[in-house]
């Protein structure tokens, strides 16, 4: 059995809140009595891309854990390649693209960012190393792919106007490779589940908080976040069988 957790947007800013939020879902992640095949955080690491914002997360987000640590849409590239994976001056704005190979099974989190920019899009250079990562793997080895914004509607309009868009070159690959297990994501703030490509598309919940659904409340500024809902992750779990199942946490903040 393989289990990966998932959480995502995190969002540490220097303040108390986030930090409590983070830090008690990481202890919480440590303390579990098994050890896990890897832990995702699927973007958002920074609030607004400062560097003091990812000194923060470097203390944060310690784990026991095999852990992979991606961007999201507030977080600044050159940034996160220095704050949280120590490459210093000589740190380039290309896409932070990476590859866990665990045993019986391979994670690969592309970056799905546009500098600048709110909305998701795989670059070319992402793609074909995504397609490379693939390739190489035996077809028997099941592959997860992961990024920052969804490729598909949730049904959501203050998450859908900045999703993943030009999905459809993602789907095209995916066709090509039938051990692509499946989809991980976040950037919505809330769980949920679709599919994309003929795959399951599993959205972690937020950390910093957590989005009001369309039917939930009413339109207008500052109605779509709920700050009092508890930060939750997602638990991935790959069976001998090949099957996919993901289960949802809360876990207590402390304030």
């Amino acid at each position: 059995m393989i289990v990966i957790a998932h959480l995502s947007d995190v969002h540490l800013d220097g303040g108390a809140r986030a930090a409590d939020r983070t830090r008690a879902v990481m202890e919480y992640l440590d303390s579990l009595p098994y050890d896990l095949d890897a832990v995702l955080v699927s973007g958002d690491i920074a609030d607004r891309g400062a560097p003091a914002e990812y000194e923060e997360a470097v203390k944060l987000l310690r784990s026991r854990h095999p852990l992979v640590v991606s961007p999201g849409n507030h977080d600044e590239r050159i940034a996160f390649r220095q704050g949280m994976r120590g490459e210093g001056a000589a740190a380039s704005a290309q896409p932070v693209d990476q590859v866990l190979r665990g045993d019986g099974f391979v994670l690969a989190v592309c970056d799905s960012s546009v500098p600048g920019e709110d909305h998701g899009l795989l670059e070319e250079s992402t793609l074909g190393w995504l397609d490379g990562v693939l390739a190489d793997t035996p077809r028997e080895t099941p592959v997860l792919v992961a990024f920052h914004h969804p490729p598909v509607p949730l049904h959501t309009p203050y998450v859908d106007d900045i999703r993943q868009f030009g999905e459809e070159r993602l789907a095209a690959l995916a066709e090509r490779h039938p051990h692509l297990t499946a989809f991980l994501c976040g950037h919505a703030h809330t769980a949920a589940a679709t599919t994309f490509a003929g795959r399951p598309l599993l959205v972690a919940p937020g950390v910093v908080s957590t989005l009001r659904l369309p039917w939930e409340t009413q339109t207008g500024p500052d109605h779509h976040v709920h700050l009092d809902e508890p930060p939750a992750v997602a638990f991935h779990v790959l069976g001998g069988d090949g099957r996919l199942t993901t289960h949802y946490r809360v876990v207590v903040a402390r304030r």
